[in-house]
């Protein structure tokens, strides 16, 4: 193959004597591919145009981020951060520093109220207070019990961050463990639970422990445990007590879930509750939760109520991305009517573009500014500008 600065050999007309340049366009489409499904799990349906204060209020789950120009990162008062949607972080907030919250949930956008030292271009009759949003450390840019911020600059070890389903706070996965555990395949699970907020709502969650990859402790496993039964103690095993098939034949034909719990005599005795302990659960974990008039009520008390609602779940925020065309589908068809030679000065204009964007994007990154679109048109405009059209290669020399 040339040389990457200078022009390509002439072909030969048979394809599998150019050599492979290393990269092929279908590996290029597929990386577009990967990138364009991260976008689309962070950001679901949301408007980049319109506030999301009038149009959905406090959404279900929305893609969340937090200005840390407009707040006091230094104050230790949760209650102080702030939250603004899409649109906002690049209309309102273009130039500042920003935290990439992923998702939250029942929240109203913030940009502009008492919150925040700005003034909302894209709607300016908010309220002062969003009285049911609820904040925590994320929004200072701190993350997991270590408080770090993430990316973390003096964090060498490379490691996963997971949200919990509860508190929807991250945490690195090798905090997640008293004793050295390691992370299940993210492919077989759904949902995380973290060890705070299982011993915060055991209550509620010991009766489902079973329906978790990780199995309960050896203590518990070779043991009995009481339960409450009627105002009576019996004994229950907790390694099979709480699975799926017995918490879904608990009713007999012809109950309703309003007349009997799921759980009946299930219920562990506070004392005798399993050990904290992370969860992660399976993709109808949330299913299999009692929905009785009493386990309803619970739920609400505890604010868990969103537990029982399936457009609650991440999966189903990640199936509302607008179904449009993806690249790597668009790519394909382009692809199949190019001849290999074209294929190979496409990946070529490709490594070359890419490399400079990267660099391009480098100074926004070391400022911690926001990218915008006028930022990407002048790219490309440059782009376009700076290139030479391309010398022909003579059909034979001499």
């Amino acid at each position: 193959m040339a040389d990457k600065e200078g022009p390509l050999a002439k072909p030969s007309q048979n394809d599998s004597e150019i050599e492979d340049p290393g990269i092929s366009m279908v590996d290029v489409l597929q990386d577009e591919e990967s990138l364009g499904a991260d976008a689309k799990a962070v950001l679901g349906n949301a408007d980049d145009k319109n506030c999301s204060y009038h149009s959905g209020g406090y959404m279900k789950r929305q893609a969340l981020y937090s200005c840390l120009t407009c707040t006091n990162k230094d104050s230790s008062d949760q209650s102080k951060g702030a939250g603004i949607c899409l649109a906002c972080s690049y209309h309102c907030h273009e130039d500042h520093e920003l935290v990439e919250l992923y998702t939250k949930r029942n929240f109203k956008c913030d940009c502009g109220n008492s919150k925040l030292d700005n003034e909302c271009k894209l709607a300016n009759d908010k309220a002062p207070v969003n009285e049911k949003n609820k904040y925590n450390q994320n929004f200072k840019g701190d993350y997991c019990i270590c408080h770090r911020p993430y990316p973390d600059p003096e964090d060498t070890v490379e490691d996963e961050m997971i949200q919990c389903v509860l508190c929807e706070d991250w945490y690195h996965g090798r905090h997640l463990f008293e004793d050295g555990q390691r992370l299940p395949n993210d492919a077989n699970y759904a949902e995380m639970v973290c060890f705070g907020c299982f011993e915060k709502f055991k209550s509620i969650l010991a009766p489902y422990v079973g329906l978790a990859l990780q199995t309960v402790s050896k203590e518990l496993k070779d043991s009995k445990v009481a339960v409450v039964a009627e105002g009576n103690t019996s004994l229950l095993d907790t390694s099979t007590a709480s699975t799926t098939s017995e918490l879904d034949t608990s009713l007999s034909v012809g109950e309703t879930q309003a007349k009997k719990c799921k759980l009946e005599c299930k219920r562990l005795v506070p004392d005798s509750m399993p050990k904290a302990k992370t969860l992660f659960l399976t993709g109808n974990w949330r299913q299999q939760l009692c929905k009785c008039d009493e386990c309803v009520k619970l739920y609400q008390q505890e604010n868990l109520a969103f537990l029982t609602d399936e457009e609650d779940t991440v999966h189903h925020y990640e199936s509302q991305a607008k179904n449009e065309g993806t690249q790597y589908e668009k790519g394909m068809e382009a692809l199949s009517a190019m001849d290999r030679v074209k294929q190979v000065e496409a990946i070529h204009g490709y490594n070359s573009m890419k490399s400079n964007l990267m660099e391009h994007l480098k100074k926004f990154a070391e400022n911690k500014k926001v990218v915008s679109k006028e930022d990407i048109q002048e790219f490309f405009q440059q782009l376009q500008a700076n290139k030479r059209p391309r010398s022909e290669i003579p059909k034979f020399c001499k």
